[in-house]
C-alpha cells in the first residue's frame, strides 16, 4: 500500500510512518514544522529530544533496513500538495497535520486564526487534491472527542438518528465544540462530509481522545527514532503533565475540581486504529465515524492514578486543584459510544500503574530537559 502521512514529524505522526514502513508499505511523510515552530514561539520543548526529520528517517533506514520517503512542504500549498499526490499516487492518506492544541487557538485572535486558517484551508486543500488527481484514495483523517462538547445526551459515533415532526432521518450528530481548535475539527468534518456526498470520496473521520505515552515499539529501538513529549502548557496534554510534575516535585495541578470527563488511549493504540482503518477503507461516497478512545477517565482519576504510581517508585507527588482557565462544564454527563474500532479487531491497551511507570522513568531519564515555567497554565479562555 502507498500511504502518506501529513504531520509526518509529529508525536504520532513519526511513530506511525515507521509502523507502516516496517510492514513494507510504501511511505512518504510530509511536514512543515509547525509544530516545532510553535515551540520556537514559546520558548518551549519536547521533553524528549527528537532529531531533524532527515536524521530520524536516515537512522529509521540504518535500524530497520525500510525506506520513507519526506518531503518538507505547507499542505496550504495546494500546487505543491497537489503535485505531490499526483507523483505518489497515494492509495491512503493518513492527515495529522494541523496545528492541534485548545490552548494555543485561545492565546489571543492571531493564534485563534492562525489555528483555523492552516486546519481548515489545509484540509480543503487535501480533499481538493483528492479530487483532481487521486480520487480513489482513502482519507484517514485525525479528528477528536472534542468536536462533540459535553451534551447531556449519548453521544454517537458520529451520526444521529433524528425524528421531527413525524420524520426521522439520519444526520451529523451535533457539535458543541469548547475552542477555536476544536471547532477548526468541525468545519473539516463538514467539509470532508459534503466532499464525500458530491464528489463521491471515502474517508474515515476518527475522533479521538487524549493520547498519553511516550514508546512505541519503534521509537524504543533507538534514541534517533524518539517521538516528540509535550508537557508544556500550551501542547502538553493531562497525564504528560501530571507525569513530569511528579518527578520534578510540582505539585500535580488539577484544573477545577478535575470532575471533567474524557476519552483517554495509549500511543500504541492510536497507530492500530489507523491500521484498522486504514486496511478497511470506506465505501465510496462515504465518511464513516469512529470515536477512537478506548477508556474513559475524569482529569481528577488520571491524576490519582499518577500519583499512585510515582508514590511506588518513591516520588513524593501531591496532588493541588488550581483555578481552572478553561471555559467547560466541570460536572457532566458523558457517554460516548466507541464500538466500531473494536468491531474491526482493536485490542485496547489499557492504562496501568505500569505503564504510567514507564513514563514516569522516561521523565526521569531526560528531566533535565524540563522548563517548570512552561507548566502552570497562563492562558485563559476568557
Amino acid at each position: 500500500m502507498r500511504i502518506i502521512i501529513l504531520g509526518g514529524d509529529g508525536y504520532l505522526g513519526w511513530p506511525t510512518a515507521m509502523h507502516f514502513s516496517r510492514l513494507d508499505d510504501d511511505v512518504a511523510i510530509v511536514d512543515n514544522f509547525t509544530r516545532r515552530a510553535g515551540h520556537l514561539e514559546r520558548g518551549t520543548g519536547s521533553l524528549t529530544p527528537i532529531a531533524p526529520m532527515q536524521d530520524r528517517v536516515a537512522a529509521w533506514e540504518q535500524v530497520s533496513g525500510h525506506r520513507i520517503e519526506s518531503h518538507v512542504l505547507d499542505i496550504c500549498d495546494f500546487t505543491a500538495l497537489r503535485d505531490l499526490f499526483e507523483k505518489f499516487a497515494p492509495d491512503t492518506i493518513v492527515h495529522y497535520g494541523e496545528i492541534a492544541s485548545a490552548p494555543y487557538s485561545m492565546i489571543d485572535r492571531d493564534h485563534a486564526w492562525e489555528t483555523q486558517r492552516n486546519n481548515v484551508e489545509g484540509c480543503m486543500n487535501v480533499i481538493w487534491a483528492m479530487r483532481e488527481v487521486c480520487p480513489d484514495a482513502h482519507l484517514v483523517k485525525l479528528g477528536t472527542m472534542g468536536e462533540y462538547g459535553t451534551p447531556n445526551i449519548d453521544i454517537e459515533e458520529g451520526y444521529l438518528d433524528y425524528e421531527h415532526n413525524g420524520r426521522t432521518d439520519r444526520l451529523p450528530f451535533p457539535k458543541l465544540p469548547g475552542s477555536f481548535y476544536h471547532l477548526s475539527k468541525v468545519h473539516d468534518s463538514h467539509n470532508i462530509h459534503f466532499a464525500c456526498r458530491v464528489w463521491g470520496l471515502r474517508a474515515t473521520d476518527l475522533n479521538q481522545g487524549v493520547v498519553y505515552g511516550i514508546h512505541s515499539d519503534d521509537t524504543e529501538l533507538d534514541d534517533r527514532l524518539l517521538t516528540r513529549f509535550d508537557y508544556d502548557e500550551i501542547f502538553g496534554t493531562a497525564l504528560n503533565r501530571f507525569c513530569v510534575q511528579a518527578v520534578i516535585g510540582h505539585s500535580i495541578s488539577v484544573y477545577g475540581k478535575g470532575h471533567q470527563t474524557r476519552g483517554f488511549l495509549n500511543i500504541r493504540d492510536t497507530i492500530q486504529c489507523i491500521e484498522l482503518a486504514t486496511r478497511t477503507p470506506a465505501a465510496v461516497g462515504e465518511m464513516r465515524v469512529f470515536n477512537q478512545f478506548t477508556e474513559l477517565f475524569t482529569v481528577m482519576q488520571l491524576a490519582e492514578e499518577v500519583v499512585t504510581a510515582a508514590r511506588h517508585l518513591g516520588y513524593n507527588a501531591e496532588l493541588e486543584h488550581v483555578d481552572n482557565p478553561r471555559f467547560e462544564l466541570e460536572e457532566h454527563y458523558y457517554n460516548p459510544t466507541h464500538t466500531k474500532l473494536l468491531e474491526l479487531g482493536l485490542k485496547p491497551r489499557l492504562l496501568s500503574d505500569e505503564l504510567i511507570e514507564t513514563v514516569l522513568h522516561t521523565v526521569e531519564r531526560f528531566k533535565d530537559r524540563v522548563n517548570p515555567r512552561a507548566i502552570d497554565p497562563a492562558t485563559r479562555w476568557r
